[in-house]
């Protein structure tokens, strides 16, 4: 029961492996890939109160790393049934993709649970990899070869972070001898406040930087974003952030008395994040550019949360994380449902939008007014107490130039709105969608409401998880 989970995901692996030998339609590769998503999410429910050790205490299954398999499990599913045309993957390459997609899916479960280096530099690289493939699978007629340009950065920028990533986990080990979290955490609280120690942990935490698109590891996001398929894009813009997240707070666990220099620094990519995403996606045209800038500004506010070095500034950054998944799927979903033939959107397609699709406008806009921050969303909540959690911590500077940060979001994402409902276009036609989409709108738009309204529950389950790592 312990790796069940992955188990299923890696099995689900090797079904699209043996599909990928044929040519199966692709209504029946698509069936498979979401009732496969369906039996992992279920599975992991299942799972989600299982505890042990595996692989000679290198990985750790318990409520934190449960409930984070959950969430990729759910958000891969969600992501999945609202891109089921697959209308920007490559012809004859959809059993390919989903081979890609799953073993991606593994590599971020095992993440979740590595509790030692090298586990940790294997799961992150197992779904590294598989999300570099994904990302040039997408139809050439859509962008002329965009995609491939935007693969290949992805690779290389990929390459120099696990580059950074491995060289500080030589310093750790150099430093205490060992690989494994909970023997480095009390070898470094000796040495944290030399500069080797301090150098080896920022390095290491730059690996996990480049996945939670925080500065100054952010620049492959405007890129890769435009160039990648709709779908792909609704994958690497939300699942990925969850297991970075998870490891990023097992990480600050490291540093179990933080020195002024590590919160300085971190504080400091907090708001060069916030600054960069904002601004840039001010003059934004085509959204998927405009929503990647949004998510390095949304890292830096996550990061809000570690800086306090508290359990509940941990609790409150996964409460923030759970409810970034709903909004950026809400978004994507809306983005797939308008796109024509999987070519990427542009801010002026979504004119007219509350005549063409009532629905979808609204689950647009809920988005975008949970994005910016604005109640009683969970965008409102979330940054509200990660704000105050930094405040009782004393970081005041941080703090305001936070909340000049969210006044900024809320003018390019209200301009959106603007855009959706006070204009008009008679040349663009209604936009079809499906029961099963408006019954995914409904919930998503249900989800973000509720985790602002009610957010104590929510955030007393990730302390009861967080409680069990520390």
């Amino acid at each position: 029961m312990l790796f069940l989970p992955e188990l299923t995901t890696l099995g689900a692996g090797l079904v699209f492996f043996f599909f990928s030998l044929g040519r199966p339609s692709n209504d029946k590769v698509q069936k498979s890939a979401i009732a496969v998503a369906g039996l992992t999410l279920l599975i992991s429910l299942l799972c989600v109160r299982s505890e042990g050790t595996l692989f000679y205490g290198a990985y750790q299954v318990d409520l934190f790393s449960q409930l984070f398999k959950v969430l990729i499990a759910l958000g891969t599913l969600i992501i999945l049934l609202f891109s089921a045309n697959d209308a920007g993957v490559k012809k004859g390459l959809q059993a390919e993709y989903y081979l890609f997609l799953f073993t991606a899916v593994l590599g971020l479960m095992m993440l979740v649970s590595s509790i030692e280096l090298l586990a940790i530099f294997v799961a992150l690289e197992v779904s590294s990899f598989a999300v570099y493939i994904m990302v040039p699978m997408r139809k050439n007629s859509i962008t002329s070869g965009l995609q491939m340009e935007a693969g290949i950065k992805y690779l290389l920028y990929g390459v120099v972070a696990t580059g950074l990533m491995l060289f500080g986990m030589s310093y750790i080990y150099g430093l205490t001898g060992t690989t494994e979290l909970a023997k480095i955490a009390p070898a470094l609280s000796k040495v944290y406040t030399q500069p080797a120690a301090i150098v080896a942990i920022l390095l290491v935490l730059a690996g996990f930087f480049y996945k939670l698109a925080l500065f100054p590891l952010h620049f492959w996001v405007p890129d890769i974003y435009e160039g990648a398929s709709n779908e792909t894009t609704a994958f690497i813009a939300a699942v990925p952030k969850l297991a970075a997240v998870a490891l990023l707070i097992r990480m600050t666990n490291l540093v179990t008395g933080p020195g002024m220099v590590i919160v300085n620094v971190l504080g400091v990519c907090a708001v060069l994040s916030m600054f960069y995403g904002n601004l840039s996606a001010l003059v934004q045209k085509d959204i998927k550019r405009l929503l990647g800038f949004s998510g390095i500004a949304h890292a830096g506010f996550i990061l809000l949360g570690l800086l306090t070095f508290q359990l509940t500034g941990y609790g409150t950054a996964i409460y923030y994380i759970v409810g970034y998944l709903m909004m950026n799927l809400a978004c994507f979903l809306v983005i797939c449902s308008i796109s024509q033939g999987g070519k990427n959107v542009a801010v002026e397609d979504f004119t007219g939008l509350h005549k063409r699709s009532p629905i979808l406008a609204i689950t647009f806009t809920v988005a975008l007014f949970a994005l910016a921050g604005i109640p009683p969303f969970v965008g409102f909540t979330g940054k509200f107490l990660l704000l105050l959690g930094a405040l009782k911590q004393g970081h005041l500077v941080i703090v305001t130039l936070a909340a000049i940060n969210t006044a900024i979001a809320i003018y390019y994402y209200l301009s959106i709105v603007r855009v959706t409902f006070c204009t008009d276009d008679e040349d663009r036609g209604a936009v079809a969608i499906n029961p099963l989409m408006s019954t995914l709108s409904v919930l998503l738009m249900l989800s973000i409401v509720v985790m602002g309204v009610f957010p104590s529950q929510f955030i007393d389950m990730a302390g009861s998880a967080l409680k069990l790592i520390h």
